[in-house]
């Protein structure tokens, strides 16, 4: 053992003898070439130093061609022992005064580069040594009358730079010494011990419960986490991370057994239930939003709290004291807690921060992003207060806090400031642009510190996470491990991954029992359609980023290249009002309804409307029948997070007939293969693509829809969720074993 040891040693410092021996020759001319540089840069100071302490006399001298008193100036000024040599030159270029010891070889007409300044061309080598020339023009009246020349001794330099190669030599000989020596007496004092704990940990003793055998002290804290951590790798081996969440109970068991603890803290600004006032009483209602469709279903699986805006017209009569209410009505499993904000921060935080700045900014949708302070101090205003009502309704010190979307981009650190134990998941449900474009915002540090104080941080596709760590390496001083994803910064750790949304797949995907057929026939029949008319549907928030204008005209030139299709289609254009109060949007809801009627005006006859929009909220039970009766469904969004409607969609076609024509600029477009992809503002593959769908032969729209629902199915909500949560235990898990090496000896342990 002995004997293996000191080979083992040896070879190591052979190695390390030699990289040092490499950097000292490497090191050597670097040294070098920056000593001389120094000394000329010193050089040149001393004569422009000298050369304005000359200028006076000489210009007094140089007109009475006093050369007596110019010589003895020379002469005075030559007693540095650096200085070299002194000449005086006339404007023509003659030389008329010199030092006995000014070199012949320099002549007065020197090229122009010889000017003080450019230091190494101001370098000679003459027989005598090497020397550094530089000029001074001597000027009167604005005239030149004159040039000084200086030349300075070099040797002391050349001197100089060789005890410098000799001291580097020495230096990294000394060091590669006393490194290799302080390393082989560590190995073999520590040695033995670590690879005898290793080996017993990697042995049967892995799967005991006692301390592996022989392990040194400082070793003993780590070897649970390691078993541990192994043991989750062999489970990990056998199972696709979160492959196996796929129903409520799956994901209910994953977050009480890896992350030991059952409360669980959503923060969102839009609420999953809306009490509204009405004529016939009070009504509940839940918005149009992907986020309440998919974040719902997770939050009846695992109870807790939702925490939100209430901004339904009789929300504050159905809470309680403490602004809290049982949801969803009559068959309660969550909490909905409501925080109430003033007009002035809804307008501030909501309408001007969040949606005039960060949602035009982060969808590039050709609307220009607006940045005020005053909405700035809004959003800080409004997230402090959020993060005060997580405290506040956390039982315990280390909740799960699932952070919904750009309206809480602060939320995570303000959060992790009160609470550092806690498990902050965020996911930004838009896009992430490029690092250039999100430079545009003035609050950019502000926002990204904010969304690292997360545990895990979520976004739909690849494309978006690269594009955040891509900002994040250009705005701040973090250490970004990109095989890992991670992000470290102000000494937390981050996990920044793609992790693609999706919804519940139902238990039954007809409304009130209805089947296709039903719901084929009372839709057409409340549209006052034919039987047979073919149908399309589109299902969206009223917004500039869905490509509802683009989707329109897609209609109008199918309807002009096939104009049979005239009278036998329709499309119906769900489109729930959203943020009404901003011009922009008033602006493009005006635009919305010219275009329809525009077009309605164009190819309709009688009651034949080509397009029906119908601007208010849907249930989603309406929609879902929609969704049933459509022949096709239309998502074109010019920029999109994911899109739900078109899982939607899907999951409702239980008969798997239909067909779905999909944005490229969606992330669901990454899944959804067996869709009509399409470019949105390319108007004539849209229209090519809907005239396609319309005529599907039924064999080849069962075969894309099968394709597609079995894919929403394996993937869905609960595995979104469950990817997550396991990515949040396992870095929870890497965090507490990095403390435990840290804090015995800083040994750093890899585990692959």
């Amino acid at each position: 053992m002995p004997f293996q040891s000191l080979r083992l040693s040896l070879r190591f410092l052979l190695p390390l003898a030699l990289v040092l021996v490499l950097f000292a020759y490497a090191a050597v001319p670097l040294t070098e070439k920056l000593t001389v540089r120094w000394f000329v840069r010193d050089l040149d100071i001393r004569s422009q130093l000298l050369a304005s302490a000359l200028e006076e006399p000489l210009l007094t001298y140089l007109p009475q061609k006093a050369r007596r008193q110019i010589n003895q100036l020379f002469d005075r000024a030559i007693r540095d022992e650096r200085l070299y040599a002194l000449g005086l030159c006339d404007a023509a270029g003659s030389l008329l005064y010199k030092t006995a010891t000014f070199p012949a070889s320099i002549p007065c007409n020197r090229p122009a580069q010889g000017k003080v300044g450019s230091e190494n061309r101001a370098m000679l080598r003459l027989p005598q040594g090497a020397v550094h020339v530089s000029e001074s023009d001597l000027m009167q009246d604005g005239v030149l009358v004159g040039r000084l020349l200086l030349v300075h001794d070099m040797s002391f330099i050349e001197r100089r730079s060789a005890d410098t190669r000799k001291y580097v030599f020495t230096m990294f000989a000394l060091l590669a010494l006393v490194i290799a020596v302080l390393t082989v007496i560590i190995a073999q004092l520590s040695w033995r011990g670590w690879v005898n704990g290793v080996r017993s940990l990697l042995r049967g003793d892995l799967l005991l419960r006692a301390p592996a055998a022989g392990a040194p002290a400082e070793m003993q804290p780590l070897i649970g986490d390691l078993r541990n951590l192994l043991q989750e790798y062999q489970r990990d081996r056998q199972q696709d991370g979160g492959a196996q969440v796929s129903a409520p109970d799956k994901l209910r068991a994953l977050l009480h057994n890896e992350l030991a603890g059952d409360e669980v803290l959503v923060v969102s600004n839009r609420e999953p239930y809306i009490h509204v006032e009405t004529p016939e009483g009070v009504e509940v209602r839940r918005p149009a939003s992907g986020l309440v469709t998919a974040v719902e279903a997770v939050m009846r699986a695992c109870s807790g709290t939702w925490i939100a805006h209430g901004a339904g017209s009789a929300d504050r009569q159905t809470v309680d004291k403490h602004d809290r209410v049982q949801v969803p009505p009559g068959d309660p499993t969550y909490t909905l807690r409501r925080v109430w904000l003033t007009k002035e921060e809804e307008q501030g935080y909501y309408y001007g921060f969040a949606n005039e700045g960060l949602w035009p900014l982060c969808h590039i949708a050709h609307v220009r992003p607006v940045f005020r302070f005053t909405d700035w101090e809004q959003y800080v205003a409004v997230n402090r207060r959020f993060a005060d009502a997580v405290v506040k309704e956390a039982r315990t010190s280390n909740p799960v806090v699932l952070v919904q979307d750009y309206h809480f981009a602060l939320l995570p650190r303000l959060v992790r400031e009160r609470l550092p134990e806690a498990t902050i998941i965020t996911f930004w449900h838009i896009p992430w642009p490029n690092a250039e474009s999100f430079g545009i915002c003035p609050w950019r540090t502000q926002i990204l510190e904010g969304m690292l104080g997360s545990t895990i941080l979520g976004f739909h596709t690849p494309l978006h996470r690269k594009n955040f760590l891509d900002t994040v390496d250009r705005y701040l001083e973090a250490r970004i491990e990109n095989e890992a994803s991670t992000v470290s910064y102000g000494g937390k750790l981050t996990q920044v991954e793609n992790y693609p949304i999706s919804i519940a797949w139902p238990d039954q995907p007809g409304p009130d029992g209805q089947d296709v057929a039903q719901c084929r026939a009372s839709i057409r029949h409340a549209l006052g359609l034919s039987p047979g008319h073919l149908l399309g549907i589109g299902v969206d928030r009223l917004d500039y980023t869905k490509g509802i204008p683009e989707r329109f005209q897609a209609v109008e030139r199918m309807l002009e290249l096939h104009p049979e299709m005239v009278g036998k289609f329709t499309l119906v254009q769900i489109a729930a009002p959203s943020r009404s109060s901003l011009d922009e949007y008033q602006n493009f809801e005006a635009r919305v309804r010219q275009l329809t009627q525009r077009i309605n005006q164009r190819f309709g006859s009688g009651s034949y409307l080509p397009i029906i929009l119908k601007a208010e909220h849907h249930e989603q039970n309406e929609v879902n029948r929609y969704y049933r009766a459509a022949d096709v469904c239309m998502v074109t969004s010019l920029h999109d997070g994911m899109n739900l409607v078109a899982k939607e969609y899907i999951a409702a076609r239980d008969d798997e007939q239909g067909a779905l024509i999909l944005s490229q600029f969606t992330g669901a477009a990454m899944e959804l293969h067996a869709a009509l992809i399409v470019n949105p503002y390319h108007i004539e593959q849209s229209a090519e693509a809907l005239y396609q769908a319309l005529v599907m032969p039924v064999a080849e729209q069962k075969a894309r829809m099968r394709s597609m629902r079995t894919l929403v199915r394996d993937f869905n909500v609960y595995r979104w969720a469950g990817r997550m949560l396991l990515d949040a235990s396992r870095l929870r898990q890497r965090q507490r074993v990095m403390s435990s090496i840290h804090a015995h000896g800083g040994r750093s342990v890899r585990i692959d």
